[in-house]
């Protein structure tokens, strides 16, 4: 089901972009998700014909039919990564090839057509030139990628749709902690369950986040930030938080993380992790944890920190864990950290301010 490896896209400038003036306001305090840039990015699919018609164009309200197969069916993935200025001033990716290829992973879940690589990253790179004025200037701002396929397919019978639209939009974004990174407190669901053994957990689709949303405000109800999952068959593993895998930071200061076996999504900045601390000489374990070997770790301290991590937050402390069964703390993940140190040096690649042992960052200009 794969389209050609090349595309050639097709430029068609916004005629009327944002001013310098109001972009420049706009990019003062953008948040997160909130502020998008003039272009978007759109390829199509059909059956028989593969991916065609790549075009770069204002970004602009999508016409969608009502009988869309994705409105029916679900038929939908999408990724998330970044263009950074970098210490020179020039502007860089960080893994764009990894995203490609969870990308065409999640499309094999979802029995969708796969893009290849090539294309994949020159649609990032499209949408990077043309809308470079919208990066951020400030040192922990960047711009959030977006690219995304649905079924758009106009019919109602259940079977893999026929037809498809792929895009890319790009948000600028600045810190995600307006006030530094701090620990957060996270709620472990008694109710909700992620992803079971043959679902769809290890794919990036907008089904896994709709079916997280109750176990969210589930969290928020009881004063925690985010929600921990527990395994769909014994219920006493930890699988990963809503949106974010999970680090345990043991005594010895090395690394335990959940394994990916199909019910957890294989992030990028988990690999990343992963691959410096074993550079920095730390021993990575991926086995299952439970919930009660977190909780007597923190007591006893062998397990000293947690974290999450992911492409918006990077890397997040983890300080109190709330569930039916009482509350407990692990340590606040301050500078000092185990934490705080991987956190560091990865931001320092991904800018630009260190070395890149791994060739993780992807020059655009």
């Amino acid at each position: 089901m794969s389209g050609g490896d090349n595309l050639d896209f097709e430029i068609r400038p916004n005629p009327a972009p944002v001013t310098a003036a109001e972009r420049d306001a706009l990019l003062v305090n953008p948040g997160f998700g909130r502020v998008f840039t003039d272009h978007m990015v759109t390829v199509r699919y059909a059956d028989g014909k593969g991916w065609y018609d790549g075009r770069v164009e204002a970004r602009a309200p999508i016409s969608i039919d009502p009988a869309s197969a994705v409105l029916h069916y679900a038929q939908e993935i999408f990724e998330g990564l970044k263009a950074y200025k970098m210490a020179d001033g020039g502007v860089a990716m960080f893994r764009p090839d990894a995203n490609a290829a969870r990308f065409a992973q999640s499309a094999q879940r979802m029995a969708m057509p796969q893009l290849s690589q090539a294309a994949f990253l020159q649609s990032l790179r499209e949408i990077i030139r043309i809308d470079q004025d919208w990066i951020p200037q400030s040192d922990e701002g960047s711009l959030y990628l977006r690219p995304f396929a649905y079924a758009s397919e106009v019919f109602l019978g259940v079977r893999p749709a026929l037809e498809y639209l792929y895009l890319v939009i790009a948000s600028p974004v600045g810190a995600y902690f307006s006030g530094g990174v701090k620990p957060v407190s996270v709620w472990v669901t008694p109710d909700f369950t992620r992803a079971a053994p043959g679902g769809t957990g290890a794919a990036k689709c907008g089904g896994n986040y709709a079916a997280g949303l109750s176990a969210q405000a589930e969290a928020i109800e009881n004063g925690c930030d985010q929600v921990v999952y527990l395994d769909a068959v014994e219920r006493k593993y930890v699988d990963e938080l809503g949106g974010m895998n999970v680090f345990f930071v043991q005594d010895d200061g090395n690394l335990v993380t959940p394994p990916l076996t199909g019910t957890i999504l294989p992030g990028i900045t988990r690999d990343s992790v992963i691959k410096l601390a074993e550079r920095a000489g730390r021993q990575v374990t991926e086995r299952p944890v439970s919930i009660d070997e977190w909780r007597e770790g923190a007591a006893s301290g062998r397990i000293r920190e947690a974290f999450a991590c992911g492409t918006a937050a990077v890397i997040t402390p983890i300080g109190t864990i709330k569930s039916p069964e009482g509350e407990f703390t692990v340590a606040d993940g301050g500078s000092g950290s185990v934490t705080m140190g991987i956190r560091k040096e990865l931001v320092d690649i991904q800018r630009g301010r260190a070395a890149d042992p791994f060739g993780w960052v992807h020059r655009v200009l």
